[in-house]
């Protein structure tokens, strides 16, 4: 008995020397890198006006193969990929005489591509919706001869469109690509350039800021005269 009550002893009591490594320390998390959330600077070459009720600017999207004729969005000095978001909406000539005939009904699906200015495509958007009455216009268009002094033509379906761009881009372009057009007599797909096929609106870009591109600097002459042997 006594000798199993010192064996219990001695197990219970630790052994010198022994020593329990502290916990190893988690690196800390980096903070979350501060972003700015702006309307960038954009050149429309064709705009088609403000709506009369949201008061948003709506930017025809031209057909076209040559980014310099595009929407032109230029991007602040920043670090990392910027984040490029905008409402993408079809276009449809409003007649209150057909919606009343009943014969308004129109589907759409637009196509645009969001481009790099040596023409290398980031990605596509695509918008497609139905339109039979006015309550399937986002808005109407001041600046028109109609009543109330709207225009025909107006932005109708919405598609939220997120892109992400590249770092390495400080401009871009929106091109249009195709429109196709149902009603119910006939189709018709419209790829040719010079044609407005959507608008944009709500332009917004998500970056975090970052320090100037410097200037590439020129190299001069080359000096390709060889060394006179004697």
């Amino acid at each position: 008995m006594l000798l199993v009550a010192g064996l219990i002893v001695i197990l219970a009591i630790p052994a010198f020397g022994q020593t329990r490594k502290p916990p190893a320390r988690r690196a800390p998390t980096p903070p979350a890198p501060v972003l700015t959330r702006v309307a960038p600077e954009m050149n429309c070459p064709a705009p088609l006006g403000t709506g009369v009720h949201t008061n948003q600017i709506f930017c025809d999207v031209m057909t076209g193969r040559d980014p310099a004729a595009g929407i032109l969005i230029k991007l602040p000095p920043h670090k990392g990929p910027v984040t490029l978001t905008f409402d993408l909406h079809n276009r449809h000539t409003y007649s209150e005489e057909q919606v009343k005939a009943g014969r308004a009904f129109t589907r759409y699906t637009a196509t645009v591509g969001v481009l790099t200015m040596d023409n290398t495509l980031i990605s596509r958007a695509v918008v497609q919706n139905e339109f039979r009455t006015a309550a399937d216009l986002v808005d109407r268009v001041g600046g028109g001869a109609g009543l109330g002094g709207v225009k025909a033509v107006a932005p109708t379906g919405t598609e939220s469109i997120s892109i992400a761009i590249p770092d390495t881009e400080d401009e871009v372009s929106v091109l249009g690509e195709k429109l196709t057009v149902e009603r119910a007599d006939g189709n018709a797909t419209y790829t040719q350039s010079g044609r407005p096929i959507a608008d944009i609106s709500n332009v917004m870009i998500e970056y975090q800021p970052g320090p100037a591109r410097q200037p590439l600097k020129s190299k001069g002459p080359v000096d390709d005269r060889r060394p006179t042997t004697r």
